[in-house]
């Protein structure tokens, strides 16, 4: 539980999504210090970790889903920062832009967040939030802005 709920900032009452995203940038700052080399390990294993957490997070509280699990969050965020290089305004820009896809869960994320369930349910929609947020974000990048 401690890990499927990004170390309690999940249990935080209101906003768990947010501060799970908030405890997530310690995870994107991993990307200033590993090898670019490692990059997509280190996403594959963060991704299949908060399927595994989440999923059994689920099981333990018997819901569908809940809200304190943000582990989906941090690996989301986490696929948003993967394709620009981690500064504090990306780290910003990624903040609001990861938050605002995983809130409004546009056709792709409502998608996946629709058809499948347990601990992929979970996380896979915040992938495609944090892929949707990874494009847009690498655009502002290399538009120059920051």
């Amino acid at each position: 539980m401690f890990i499927a709920t990004g170390c309690y900032s999940g249990r935080i009452p209101f906003a768990p999504g947010t501060f799970g995203t908030i405890a997530a940038i310690p995870f994107a700052l991993v990307f200033l210090i590993i090898p670019a080399s490692f990059t997509g390990i280190y996403i594959a294993g963060l991704i299949l970790a908060a399927i595994y957490f989440s999923d059994r997070a689920e099981k333990i509280m018997g819901k569908k889903d809940p809200g304190c699990i943000v582990i989906d969050e941090i690996a989301g965020y986490v696929v948003t920062m993967s394709f620009v290089p981690v500064n504090i305004y990306t780290i910003v820009a990624g903040f609001f832009i990861f938050r605002f896809f995983d809130i409004l869960k546009p056709g792709p994320v409502k998608y996946f967040e629709n058809n499948f369930s347990g601990g992929a349910g979970i996380v896979l929609d915040d992938i495609m939030a944090g892929i949707l947020s990874a494009g847009v974000l690498r655009i502002i990048y290399l538009s120059g802005i920051f």
